[in-house]
């Protein structure tokens, strides 16, 4: 079983640290959770972290007001030091100071673009307790509005362990974006607007984006409720 530290950014609790906690690990306003969240926006039992060959998964439990890491909505994600998950008005901080650390080492970036919501000078998240509860919010970000990216230019990898069965219908859905993506980036023509380069994509072809979004939305909620029937 993998460890996790929480860190509460935002939120009643505030300041707060979960150490060592091991997996699988479950977040809700109850109290038989792992980690209790005090705000009525928050389910009774709203997601839970779980571990799968080394990584450690994301999924809302169908909660009501949904969850969000770094800003977007999400239902299951692989998560990654310095993510920050947003579960009603609370934002969690996954990992330890050391793990953050050493993921914006091999990112290249410094600590504090992977930490958009700061903590006192020199240090990345609280120490612990009630004395460590002073975060402020970087400059023109809140947990309202707070986005960042998902992914810091990582190229996530490629599930392992498939069988040919799975790899063949991989194939094929990879297959399938990248042959619509070419078709609109050919048909594209660079253009002068204003003094400024763009590309123009025909109408039709800007239609085919608009579905393929369509088809992506619709294989991330499969992915996340695989007995879910939209299609």
């Amino acid at each position: 079983m993998a460890r996790v530290t929480l860190s509460i950014l935002e939120g009643l609790e505030r300041g707060r640290v979960f150490r060592n906690l091991q997996t699988p690990i479950t977040i809700g306003r109850e109290e038989v959770n792992d980690v209790q969240l005090n705000d009525e926006r928050v389910s009774r039992l709203h997601a839970k972290l779980q571990e799968d060959q080394g990584s450690i998964l994301f999924t809302d439990l169908n909660s009501t007001n949904g969850s969000r890491v770094n800003g977007h909505p999400v239902q299951l994600r692989v998560l990654r030091a310095g993510d920050h998950l947003q579960l009603g008005r609370c934002t969690l901080l996954f990992g330890s100071e050391e793990e953050i650390a050493a993921r914006a080492k091999q990112l290249g970036v410094t600590v504090q673009a992977l930490m958009p919501l700061s903590g006192p000078p020199s240090r990345s998240i609280p120490a612990g307790g009630a004395d460590d509860a002073e975060f402020s919010v970087a400059d023109n970000i809140n947990t309202d509005h707070f986005l960042a990216p998902l992914f810091y230019g990582e190229k996530p990898p490629l599930p392992t362990a498939l069988s040919a069965g799975q790899r063949a219908r991989l194939s094929d859905v990879l297959t399938y974006i990248h042959e619509q993506l070419q078709n609109i980036v050919l048909d594209a023509r660079q253009s002068d607007v204003d003094g400024s380069e763009a590309m123009d994509v025909a109408w039709e072809k800007f239609q085919n984006i608009l579905l393929l979004e369509r088809d992506l939305s619709q294989w991330l909620q499969q992915a996340a409720n695989p007995d879910s029937e939209l299609l």
